[in-house]
């Protein structure tokens, strides 16, 4: 395993208050995705829970959790074919979604309906198999594109373009965030939902195209970061095992039916001043960031509208949790976990020892 995802699993040990969930049966969907393979691996290796991952390749999923023998078994399904079948099942985590910028804008049907289609299956396995908690990963996007450097709660309106295509994403999770509600009120089925910054950490596949891998990769291949706009947006950002902490603390200590912003606070900054901050403290000497503007750069890359996304965490903290990793930090561990992961697939693709 990945140095600095064990170091980050024995972070979340000792910060996560695990211990309702220990020996429970655990479903958890996009099991193979950055959050959700942390989270399935942490699950049955410190809490001993029994975790049933939904994903659509096996071998994939196999090969990830294979030293972890019966406490992981895989659901090969789309979830959009997800069946309610009896597994006796204490808690769930929905974390299966579409995540790629340039998908949002290029395939927002295949965007919605993996959204709405999957949620309905897993609302669904929920209220025929009576569950603890239910926690849905939503995001920050629902709440559209603020202008001003305000805090924004949960209770914060949206000025979403439902005539946009990359609206597909924001306006499908805020679908499902409803359906989590309804079937809380109607079948009292115990769904909360977490909306979650941009998160990243160790574990993200060095090809990942979003933009704090261009950036982590730029500062290990020793290259200038080039903007295509002049990132002026600004948001929070949160580092993965910190995530997960906010995940198992809404599951087992959330309020049925609410929702919770999800972030650490002290990161808010600028696409740009991310960047120098990248190129200052983690790259090679001489790095510097360059802004090379295109004007079709928002279809082209997928990117969201300029925005100010300043989120208030307060009511997730009332739970007990608080994040530990600062941006500089994040990017560190993030910049290690991708060198470690690149030399070890350059030695195994020269036919040395894996």
């Amino acid at each position: 395993m990945n140095k600095v995802v064990l170091e980050d699993m024995e972070y979340i040990d000792r910060q996560a208050e695990h211990d309702r969930l220990d020996g429970s049966r655990v479903l958890i969907s996009g099991a193979t995705g950055l959050i959700g393979k942390y989270l399935v691996r942490f699950l049955a290796q410190y809490c001993h829970c029994t975790v049933f991952a939904v994903v659509r390749d096996g071998k994939k999923a196999r090969a990830l959790w294979e030293d972890l023998g019966d406490l992981v078994q895989t659901v090969c399904t789309d979830i959009t074919e997800l069946e309610a079948d009896d597994r006796d099942i204490d808690y769930m985590i929905h974390a299966a979604c579409i995540t790629s910028s340039r998908s949002f804008s290029t395939e927002p049907v295949e965007t919605i309906r993996t959204s709405v289609e999957g949620t309905g299956r897993m609302l669904e396995f929920a209220r025929k198999n009576p569950v603890k908690g239910f926690v849905f990963l939503s995001t920050m996007e629902v709440y559209g594109t603020p202008s001003t450097d305000e805090k924004i709660g949960e209770l914060h309106g949206t000025d979403l373009d439902t005539m946009s295509s990359r609206s597909s994403y924001p306006e499908s999770k805020r679908l499902c965030e409803s359906m989590c509600r309804a079937y809380f009120s109607e079948y009292g089925v115990p769904a909360r939902v977490l909306r979650l910054t941009q998160t990243f950490g160790p574990g993200a596949a060095y090809d990942d195209t979003r933009v704090f891998a261009e950036f982590a990769r730029c500062a290990i291949e020793g290259r200038d970061i080039i903007l295509h706009t002049r990132g002026e947006t600004k948001r929070n950002y949160l580092y993965l095992a910190d995530a997960c902490t906010a995940i198992l603390a809404v599951l087992t200590k959330g309020a049925s039916g609410e929702a919770y912003n999800a972030a650490n606070e002290d990161t808010y900054c600028s696409i740009r001043e991310m960047a120098e901050l990248v190129v200052s403290q983690c790259g090679e000497q001489g790095l510097r960031v360059r802004v090379e503007q295109e004007e079709s750069a928002a279809e082209k890359y997928g990117y969201a509208p300029m925005l100010r996304m300043n989120l208030d965490t307060s009511k997730l903290q009332k739970l007990g949790w608080k994040p530990g990793t600062g941006l500089a930090d994040m990017y560190r561990r993030t910049i290690r976990s991708m060198t470690e992961d690149r030399e070890g697939s350059t030695i195994c693709a020269a036919g040395g020892p894996n």
